[in-house]
């Protein structure tokens, strides 16, 4: 199916690694143009060099820096000629007990997780709007749906930008307008993160790493992890034309760990 993006810009955040990647490289490859942005600049550019490479008539454009930074959001904001499409996504705070973290821990965490992406949909809705098209997709997380005990940071802040959402897009001059917003919730997808996740899980337990994988894989419905492609393939879905009557939702991708019905 052609998704009707060909010619759009679109600014996919944290978009060197992971599922940041999988979303760019689903979005080149239905001919939209890009600013990637990511903190690494290494990184970021092997990503745009790759999708240059196999993209050669689209506008590939890098933005280095942390997202959070007004500074770099206007730079990648300026980037584009216009953005027709903004994929939210930064990589979740840390684990712990909410007895240890300090106030400094929660600013930290909503900056990233909840300010960040509010402050860039505000930078461009009313524009998509003017213009009659607009996506917006925000990477949160399962653990919005199931919340987990030791990510209560994250818990906290994507809950917020969750409810934020929930009000926006259902604003009729947006809607009205064709610009959705909705949020995709991963679950275990077998990443750089949830590598290091598995490793740091291995070493406390003194289990080998392959053992520590297969439980946790067994685990999920499915009995594997995602692929950050796959998760880019439904991101591009949203973002399709065809995907103008679906909004305001929290779409989970997570290989059918979550048991509930709603």
């Amino acid at each position: 199916m052609d998704l009707g993006l060909k010619g759009r810009w679109a600014l996919v955040c944290a978009s060197s690694k992971g599922l940041g990647r999988g979303c760019a490289e689903a979005l080149a490859a239905e001919g939209v143009n890009l600013v990637l942005n990511a903190r690494g600049a290494e990184a970021l550019e092997a990503t745009a060099a790759a999708l240059r490479q196999a993209h050669p008539g689209q506008e590939i454009r890098c933005v280095v820096g942390d997202i959070s930074l007004p500074a770099v959001q206007a730079a990648a904001l300026a980037a584009a000629p216009q953005l027709d499409i903004l994929v939210n996504n930064a990589g979740g705070p840390p684990p712990g007990d909410f007895r240890d973290w300090e106030r400094e821990h929660w600013l930290a965490a909503l900056e990233a997780n909840m300010l960040t992406p509010i402050a860039l949909i505000k930078a461009v809705v009313d524009g998509m709007a003017a213009r009659g098209f607009g996506r917006v997709v925000n990477i949160t997380s399962g653990a919005v749906k199931a919340p987990i005990d030791v990510l209560g940071l994250s818990n906290g802040a994507r809950s917020g930008l969750t409810g934020f959402v929930a009000g926006l897009a259902r604003q009729p001059r947006l809607a009205g307008a064709n610009v959705t917003i909705n949020n995709l919730l991963p679950g275990a997808f077998d990443t750089e993160r949830l590598g290091k996740t598995m490793a740091a899980s291995a070493e406390r337990s003194g289990q080998a790493l392959d053992q520590v994988r297969q439980q946790r894989a067994q685990g999920i419905p499915a009995r594997r992890f995602g692929t950050a492609a796959e998760f880019g393939a439904i991101c591009a879905m949203l973002c399709s034309a065809q995907a103008g009557y679906l909004t305001g939702q929290n779409i989970l991708l997570d290989g059918g760990a979550y048991p509930g019905t709603f």
